[in-house]
């Protein structure tokens, strides 16, 4: 397997911030195609699948949205040329017949079993989300997840069957070029990593 580049290196990991501000460009439609072109290469258990996108772009919709995020959170969705509310799809054991062509009995196993299909479809859509938002920055675009909503009123607003429940919400747009805080500090290897004996 081939290693990437510095430049990709710094593109998805260590030059990425997450905005607070966008730039005023829109967020076109083939660069959402191309997002999910990377995203659906995720690695999920038993190849289940079950993140779903909604995406919000300015007008009634985000009206819809912003009123269930957090007060810190509402200009940011406001005024993010584009948004994606991340959610995990609670029936997705339905697509297993196709997405695991050798297995197609695993329709029936989740069916049968409410608690383990919802722990699968919530880890799954949880992995599928990190993905997503390297998959921004890999288009050239910068993301602002945002985990501070009410779940439970955008899931009313926007998934009121109750199929879907959303996980994370993200701000999307062209990176704005003004100045920004200084990074964070984040833990080093020694802090995190061990070796088991």
């Amino acid at each position: 397997m081939e290693k990437i580049d510095e430049t990709a290196k710094s593109v998805l990991f260590t030059g990425a911030r997450t905005p607070n501000s966008f730039a005023d460009t829109p967020v076109s439609d083939a660069e959402v195609a191309a997002i999910w072109e990377l995203v659906r290469w995720a690695p999920t258990s038993f190849n289940t699948q079950p993140l779903r996108v909604l995406y919000v772009r300015p007008g009634p919709g985000r009206d819809r949205l912003v009123k269930h995020m957090s007060e810190g959170n509402q200009d940011k969705t406001a005024s993010a040329p584009a948004v994606a509310v991340l959610a995990m799809d609670t029936r997705f054991h339905e697509h297993m017949p196709v997405l695991l062509p050798f297995g197609p009995d695993l329709k029936e196993v989740f069916a049968a079993d409410a608690e383990g299909r919802s722990q699968t479809a919530t880890f799954n859509a949880t992995l599928q989300a990190g993905y997503f938002i390297l998959a921004i920055r890999a288009v050239g675009l910068a993301a602002g997840p945002m985990a501070g909503f009410d779940s439970a009123g955008v899931d009313a607003e926007f998934f009121p069957d109750g199929r879907f429940r959303s996980v994370l919400v993200v701000n999307i747009g062209h990176p704005h070029q003004g100045p920004t805080s200084d990074r964070l500090p984040r833990l080093g290897h020694d802090d995190v990593v061990q070796w088991a004996s």
